[in-house]
Parts: structure tokens; sequence; C-alpha cells
């Protein structure tokens, strides 16, 4: 396939969005974790099955819009982790928050690889994919804090939970506005060559 300016351009087009809403989502996320779910138990599980849910979605979403799931096996592994690990939140909501936060620290690592996968396939098509390669890398590394932390005698709460979701945020946010930037660089030189 030619990866030209266009072809990138027509990329973004989807990928500039899908960011953004990436990004939104996790950053309402983060405030209901800091606000309702700090003092709601229930509202904190809610939220603590949701993000990973989210994340299936999405990514499902994202391999249709990009020619399937076949086309997309990174994005493929991602629905079926995320969706795993929605339904294991959900049975280790009834074990404990320590539980929790280990299905949590698996996920990332997971979710973080196949991202990390997904940013370097995109690259040459898409461009502007640095912070969706760091996002995963660092994701992973998160996942594997959280687990180390799951074996500890502390209780974590949904606010410990909440730094992962802003840097996700603050991720696609940044991947956004590069793509953001790179279309407005190139209709300028498509008006300077006019």
């Amino acid at each position: 396939m030619d990866y030209t300016p266009n072809t990138r351009s027509q990329a973004s087009v989807w990928l500039k969005p899908y960011y953004y809403s990436r990004a939104a989502f996790s950053i309402v996320w983060v405030a209901a974790a800091f606000t309702i779910g700090r003092t709601n138990p229930a509202v904190a599980a809610i939220l603590l099955m949701v993000y990973p849910a989210w994340d299936a979605l999405a990514n499902l979403f994202d391999a249709h819009r990009n020619g399937g799931m076949k086309r997309n096996p990174t994005q493929a592994l991602n629905v079926v982790a995320s969706g795993v690990i929605t339904a294991a939140v959900a049975i280790a909501l009834g074990i404990s928050m320590n539980a929790v936060l280990g299905v949590f620290g698996t996920w990332a690592i997971l979710a973080g690889l196949f991202q990390l996968g997904t940013g370097v396939r995109r690259w040459k098509s898409a461009g502007a994919q640095w912070a969706m390669i760091l996002s995963g890398a660092q994701s992973a590394l998160a996942g594997a804090f959280f687990i180390k932390t799951a074996a500890g005698s502390q209780v974590p709460g949904i606010t410990d939970f909440a730094p992962y979701a802003a840097f996700g945020a603050f991720y696609f946010l940044i991947s956004a506005i590069s793509l953001s930037v790179a279309d407005m660089r190139r209709a300028k030189e498509r008006r300077l060559q006019a």
C-alpha cells in the first residue's frame, strides 16, 4: 500500500475523533472515580467493570472501522482480553480489592502490549503514533506494578486505579493533538504548493 500524505490524512479523519473520544471518556472516568466512586462502593465497582468493557468496545469499533478484526489482530486480541478482564473484575470484586488490582494489572500488561503493537502497525498508515507506542509500554509497566502491589497487605481503593486512566487520557489526547497538528501542516503545504 502507498502511504502518501493523503493516505495519512484519510487515516487521521477517523483517528482524531476516536482518540479525542477515548481521552474524554478517561477524563470523565477519573473524575467519577475521585468524586462519587471514592465514597460509594457500588459506583466504584461499576466504574471498575466499565473501564475494561469500554476498552473492548472501543477497540472493536476501531478495528471494524479499519478493515475488520482479521486486518487488526492486535485489536482483536485486545477486544478478547478486555472482555475477559471485565468478567474477571466482576468476579474479583467478590473476593477483594487486591484481587481486582491483580486482575487490572494483568489487563494493563496485555492491553498495553496490544496497544503498542497497534501503534507500531499504524505508524506508516497514520503517523503520529509515538504517544500510543509509549502509552502501551507504560501500561505494561503499570500492570506489573499493579500485580506487585496487589500481593501486598494494603487494600487499594478506586483512586489507586485512577492515575492509570489519567495517563491513558493524556496519551490519547496527545495522539489526537499530534494528528491534528500533522493535518494542519499538510494543509499548509498544499496551500503553498497551489
